[in-house]
């Protein structure tokens, strides 16, 4: 458990940290081996090793929370209907949490992104 990531999460506000600690739980389920990490200012999830890449971070913000895989070139191939997008990621509410379902299709998608530039 990293403490930059449990500073971030204990300085929300009680319906937002519950929600991204649920997202920390099944992203850590779904990524078991990656490096729980703080980048551009938000928690995450990268691979192992010294070189690994960021999956996926999340993050708060005044109106809405997000899931953020780090490639603007996912969240477009996927049907994240019926929650809202930007180009970089899908935002939720506390109150309309992301289903693990789609979770794992973002996670995979951004997976098999990094292994296609692995190549």
């Amino acid at each position: 458990m990293s403490e930059a990531v449990e500073a971030y999460l204990a300085a929300l506000p009680a319906d937002q940290q519950t929600a991204l600690r649920e997202l920390r739980a099944t992203l850590a389920r779904l990524l078991p081996d990656h490096l729980e990490v703080m980048s551009y200012a938000m928690p995450g999830f990268r691979q192992p090793g010294p070189k690994g890449r960021m999956v996926a971070g999340y993050a708060a913000f005044a109106r809405h929370l997000g899931l953020y895989p780090h490639s603007g070139n996912v969240i477009p191939q996927i049907d994240c209907h019926p929650f809202k997008t930007s180009k970089s990621g899908v935002l939720f509410t506390p109150g309309s949490p992301l289903p693990e379902a789609l979770v794992e299709t973002i996670l995979r998608t951004r997976q098999d992104e990094i292994a296609a530039k692995g190549r």
